[in-house]
């Protein structure tokens, strides 16, 4: 295939150049292992730095405060060694002529008390999802959370303008608010997870004020066409996340009212499962928010090249992520357009600390030709 393929054309992400529309999706790889959860350039930025090709690079889900950890060895943004870390690795991409934003992440109720010295995680209601936690014990059940007071979300809203802060010191191209996948924000949309009767609950205006309090705290220290954010509307039976009738409604009421923001993009996932059994479920997202969304939509979850081509060439997205394929392949981009077939990934790395499974996957292909 050449590059007259939908996937290998430019496009302008609202002012940030794209070589093609390929985007690397952000993936936890638990490398960050050590006492401070920081990056480096000679590890995470050596791995990004290898995917430059891509069109844009979605990093990791890196924590915004310590009480939004949640997972073993991930890369935080919140201490000023942290900062120092992501330079080395941005500096590195942008060498290698990458773009890069970072996904700024909380996971709410999914943490566990091993990692707040045993007090417990904050979530919009004390429900406990039911769900395993990978602590450095190994993985342990989730225990039933503590219910954010509005000084905690209040908190919470500022640590994720500070983290955005410190996310443009470090260099990144923009933000990805990680509002999917159910971690904290989702929690708050989800009239299953979030039981509040104060502003914050009840209603799906009240359900998504917290997003919008967000945003509108981060566009006080970066331009609006930095920032995109990340949904999955139709999570069904992962992380506790249980769909009801008001679900869709809730996440039309979102994407509608994103368009009042000049955004970088929104960041689509089709079902991680088979929802076609669920009678107030959407099997097909990006077909169905394409109308909705005026900005720049990116579609994830389970695309080959077949599909992302198909789906940009129909006008139902305008980007494709790519997850795994870009964990094994880090010239994926090269690989779609000289048809060369792409390399399997070994699951058993995906978490473990080191360089194997991470920086070792080999390039088949020349030199970037797009």
């Amino acid at each position: 295939m050449s590059k007259t393929q939908a996937l290998l054309q430019e496009y302008n992400l609202n002012g940030l150049q794209l070589p093609n529309r390929l985007v690397m999706a952000p993936m936890t790889r638990s490398r960050a292992a050590n006492a401070g959860n920081i990056p480096t350039g000679d590890l995470q930025g050596e791995y990004y730095a290898q995917r430059a090709s891509a069109g844009l690079i979605i990093s990791e889900g890196s924590q915004v405060s310590p009480q939004a950890v949640g997972y073993v060895n991930t890369p935080g943004i919140h201490t000023k060694e942290q900062v120092e870390g992501w330079k080395d690795v941005t500096k590195k991409v942008h060498q290698a002529n990458g773009r890069i934003f970072i996904q700024l992440w909380h996971v709410g109720r999914m943490s566990h008390p091993d990692f707040h010295n045993g007090d417990l995680p904050l979530a919009p209601s004390a429900i406990n999802p039911g769900g395993k936690s990978f602590t450095p014990e190994g993985f342990k059940d989730t225990v039933t959370p503590k219910a954010m007071t509005r000084e905690e979300i209040k908190q919470t809203v500022q640590d994720f303008k500070n983290a955005a802060a410190n996310a443009m010191e470090a260099g990144f191209d923009g933000v990805e608010i990680h509002s999917s996948n159910g971690y904290l924000f989702h929690q708050f949309f989800n009239a299953t997870s979030n039981k509040r009767t104060d502003e914050y609950g009840g209603s799906k205006e009240n359900r998504a004020r917290f997003l919008f309090e967000v945003i509108e705290a981060i566009k006080e220290v970066m331009p609006e066409n930095k920032i995109g954010l990340r949904l999955n509307p139709s999570l069904n039976d992962v992380f506790g996340m249980t769909m009801d009738e008001e679900t869709i409604p809730t996440f039309d009421y979102i994407i509608g009212k994103l368009n009042q923001y000049d955004l970088a993009y929104l960041h689509l996932s089709e079902p991680f499962t088979d929802v076609s059994n669920i009678p107030f479920a959407v099997s097909e997202i990006a077909k169905r928010y394409r109308p909705l969304y005026k900005g720049t939509i990116i579609i994830n979850s389970d695309f080959d090249q077949e599909k992302g081509n198909k789906v940009i060439d129909e006008g139902f997205a305008d980007l494709v992520a790519f997850g795994k394929p870009y964990i094994s392949n880090p010239d994926l981009a090269e690989r779609f357009e000289q048809n060369i077939p792409l390399t399997d990934w070994d699951k058993d790395t995906f978490y473990t600390p080191g360089k194997e499974g991470y920086l070792d996957y080999e390039k088949k292909t020349e030199e970037v030709s797009l």
